[in-house]
């Protein structure tokens, strides 16, 4: 039997309702959580990655014994108690140096996590570049094919589109777009994206993967001419090159549990969004998209503009005969004439 919790007082009722299920739901709060041992390195990640993320970022300045992989309830209860859905962990080891671990949760469990390895770390003091604002919603891009392919590196795709990802919003203003945070890989000889990696059983396949690097710029738009802007890149840091290490997958049925999309309302219904499901999609940025197909088109019974010169005659059996005719009285006219 599930427990569940009645509000004492009009407080209590609205905390509880700002915690339940939303359709358009809010910013995803991270929780940076520092393990036993942490070296500078680490230090100095989570401190430029907290400063990306704010003002939606918890920080626990004392250090805890946790070890995801092996007992994530302390997880869980952080989760429950800060509502928080991210976490980002970084541990530090023998085995595994300067490792970070980002984990995600739905309703207070644990959905999945991912760890790297950070292999090298360049600050945002070392670019002497102006910073973008806290709390701006910044613009992603992946660039490779395996973020779209390959099952690990599609996991870390959705995790840092969970973790940057702000609040949603219905325009975009320019002005407001100041840093973009670009995440690319390295290139490697040969990769097999048919079998998927699962479990902690074949790390030694993890070493064969390529490297991820992710780079910060912020955004500077220069004026064009024209009504589109020039746009111009600027290093502003972090600079990061990650190398995959171990990763649990999610649930299957709380993975379909956390990608339920809600019903659609009546005034969508309306618009026939609900009527007609064949040929439409939704894009992992929450756009509809649909396919139309189109029969071949005769080109010959195309309505084009009437003119008199472009109009057809009639054919007929004594075609020859009028032509010839008509080619023929303008000559005895000019006899006439003469």
């Amino acid at each position: 039997m599930l427990r569940t919790v009645k509000p004492r007082n009009a407080r209590s009722k609205r905390a509880l309702e700002a915690r339940e299920a939303k359709e358009v739901e809010d910013v995803r709060t991270a929780i940076f959580v520092k393990g036993t041992h942490t070296g500078e390195i680490l230090n100095g990640v989570m401190k430029e990655l907290m400063a990306l993320k704010r003002p939606d970022a918890i920080s626990f300045s004392k250090k805890n014994t946790v070890h995801p992989f092996e007992d994530a309830s302390s997880l869980e209860f952080w989760a429950g108690k800060n509502d928080a859905s991210m976490f980002l962990v970084g541990q530090s080891t023998k085995k595994r140096p300067a490792g970070l671990i980002i984990a995600r949760t739905f309703d207070s469990r644990l959905l999945d996590m991912c760890e790297l390895g950070v292999d090298n770390f360049v600050s945002m003091a070392e670019f002497k570049t102006p910073k973008s604002t806290p709390g701006h919603k910044p613009m992603m891009h992946f660039a490779s094919e395996l973020f779209d392919t390959h099952p690990r590196f599609i996991q870390v795709k959705s995790l840092l589109m969970d973790f940057f990802n702000g609040e949603v919003i219905d325009s975009i203003c320019l002005p407001g777009l100041e840093h973009v945070i670009s995440v690319s890989i390295a290139p490697a000889p040969s990769l097999q994206t048919a079998n998927p990696i699962l479990g902690d059983s074949q790390e030694e396949d993890v070493k064969n993967l390529p490297k991820i690097h992710i780079r910060t710029y912020t955004v500077k738009l220069l004026p064009s001419g024209t009504r589109v802007p020039r746009v111009e890149l600027t290093e502003m840091g972090p600079f990061l090159d990650l190398s995959l290490r171990r990763h649990q997958a999610a649930d299957p049925e709380m993975w379909k549990a956390a990608m339920r999309r809600p019903k659609l309302k009546k005034q969508d219904l309306e618009k026939g969004l609900g009527k007609k499901k064949k040929n439409l999609e939704v894009d992992e940025m929450g756009d509809l998209r649909g396919r139309v197909h189109i029969a071949k088109q005769d080109l010959n019974k195309l309505q084009t503009r009437k003119m008199k010169g472009l109009k057809s005659m009639p054919v007929e059996q004594d075609g020859s005969s009028e032509e010839s005719e008509q080619e023929d009285d303008p000559r005895q006219k000019k006899r006439k004439r003469d």
